[in-house]
């Protein structure tokens, strides 16, 4: 069966993003009219190497492409100057040429680290992304954004660089660690909550079948997400208006981030489920929607099986002022001030820009606050 397929409308830089089951063991069918010439170079999560990088290589040598792969670090620590000169000292010993494509193969933390080595090296080379997680699929494999932590802050550098082309095997999902799979759901949820209301209560009546990964509901879901953002970013490439709003959740998620120090007591992908509710609570705080949004959302998220609570978080976490200081140093503030994404209603979601620091500092003390109701509505 053939692919579905999105289309980013970029001008010149336009491309697709591909959506179906198999596409890996076939990539090279959809790669090849890409390359300007046959190799390609892989980055690699270690995780998923040895159960997808044969079947790819396999489909490329098969037509005559030439593989090499490099396995990067795992997980979002991994996302630093260290891995970043590895893969690019890497990439120049195996003469990676100015033509050449690079590719990423894994979630979004090899997406992020091969979409800038592949930015910067040589001023610019060809990318493609080969996501193999929700949360890479639906949302950080398309876009251009790619870059690398610092202490101060989550993907404060990186470069705008986008792919020639997006293949989204959904039978790679079916592998996913089920902690894996949901830190997935943020993201997804976060496009119906941002601008498409009828996508949400989809999400509320259909959500079992995704969470028992069908494949239908899977390549829809996907789908959906990926129609949202790619419409997105055709209007806003470089985020400098409405393409702002995918941030929903994102700025307590990247502060939720750096304070757990980007290990595995929180996800990506689990901060920002987090995130999407504290940013619903604080809409609500602020008197933009009312109480019964929020108590709606968190709900949701609990259903699904996905993080929705601080109190989920294992360990201590800083005092309010931290989370200020940490807002503060967020790629998206601008002249020190804040900039939330906040809701008026699912499916309504604005920008808002320089929240007082009282207000902030007074909902996460609340949020902050130790007991089993520390952070309940």
């Amino acid at each position: 069966m053939a692919p579905d397929v999105v289309r980013v409308e970029l001008g010149q830089r336009s491309y697709d993003i591909l959506i179906g089951s198999g596409l890996l063991a076939d990539s090279a069918s959809y790669v090849g009219p890409v390359l300007s010439r046959p190799r390609l170079a892989v980055v690699v999560d270690p995780g998923i190497a040895s159960r997808y990088l044969p079947p790819l290589r396999s489909s490329m040598e098969s037509a005559g492409i030439r593989v090499d792969a490099l396995e990067a670090k795992h997980g979002e620590a991994a996302k630093s100057w260290r891995e970043l000169e590895r893969i690019v000292e890497w990439l120049l010993s195996i003469e990676v040429e100015r033509g050449d494509t690079v590719a990423a193969l894994g979630g979004g933390v090899v997406g992020d680290l091969a979409g800038f080595a592949a930015a910067i090296l040589r001023r610019g080379v060809g990318l493609l992304q080969l996501p193999t997680t929700f949360l890479a699929q639906v949302d950080s494999s398309v876009g251009g954004k790619t870059g690398i932590n610092s202490p101060v802050g989550k993907n404060l550098v990186g470069a705008f660089h986008q792919p020639s082309l997006v293949l989204a095997d959904i039978s790679a999902l079916s592998t996913l660690s089920e902690r894996d799979f949901l830190a997935g759901y943020g993201e997804v949820a976060k496009y119906g909550l941002l601008n498409d209301r009828e996508f949400f209560e989809r999400l509320e009546h259909q959500g079992d079948s995704i969470r028992r990964r069908d494949p239908e509901a899977l390549a829809a879901t996907v789908r959906r997400c990926c129609e949202i953002k790619a419409a997105l970013v055709a209007e806003d490439e470089r985020e400098a208006g409405r393409r702002a709003l995918l941030n929903l959740g994102h700025t307590f998620a990247h502060a939720l981030e750096a304070a757990t120090g980007y290990s595995d007591r929180l996800l990506h992908g689990e901060a920002v489920s987090v995130g999407c509710v504290l940013a619903a609570e604080f809409s609500s705080e602020l008197g933009f929607c009312p109480p019964e949004v929020p108590v709606r959302i968190r709900r949701h998220f609990g259903d699904a099986g996905a993080k929705h609570s601080l109190s989920e978080i294992p360990g201590d976490l800083p005092p309010a002022e931290k989370f200020l200081e940490l807002f503060r140093q967020d790629k998206k503030a601008e002249s020190s001030r804040v900039r939330f994404v906040l809701l008026r209603d699912i499916g309504d979601a604005f920008t808002a820009d320089g929240v007082s620091s009282e207000a902030v500092l007074g909902f996460m003390r609340k949020k902050l606050q130790r007991g089993p109701q520390r952070d309940g509505a």
